[in-house]
């Protein structure tokens, strides 16, 4: 009984001074793939122009804030619109476009203060 005792007074400090241990969580850095990587500072470039039902992207800027993505149709109306808080550098986002039906559009990037940083187009297929 004073082995079992022993044992399990072992499993419990050992689960306690386990629990209590603190892990170092250090940041990862993002791999931007070759089809990803802007040679500008600031910026937004798509994975493909071709979209199904999602597309990665690369969004760009120099200092870290706040930055609205917006979706234009072909008569240049917004269809879509989210804002969102980026870092200095590379931002590896996805745009979900299912709800989008089969057409041609362009995506901008805009900072706070509704300035333009980027534009490109892209095609929703089917």
């Amino acid at each position: 009984m004073t082995k079992m005792k022993k044992i399990l007074s072992i499993v419990l400090l050992s689960t306690i001074l386990t629990g209590c241990y603190k892990d170092d969580i250090l940041p990862v850095s993002q791999l931007i793939s070759e089809d990803l990587k802007m040679t500008s500072s600031i910026g937004i470039k798509l994975q493909s122009a071709f979209v199904t039902s999602e597309v990665a992207m690369n969004v760009k800027i120099e200092t870290a804030g706040s930055v609205t993505i917006k979706i234009f149709d072909i008569s240049n109306r917004v269809v879509s619109k989210e804002t969102m808080n980026v870092i200095a550098g590379d931002n590896l986002l996805k745009v979900y476009t299912n709800a989008l039906p089969s057409s041609a559009y362009r995506i901008g990037l805009f900072d706070s203060n509704n300035k333009q940083l980027g534009i490109t187009d892209f095609n929703k297929i089917n």
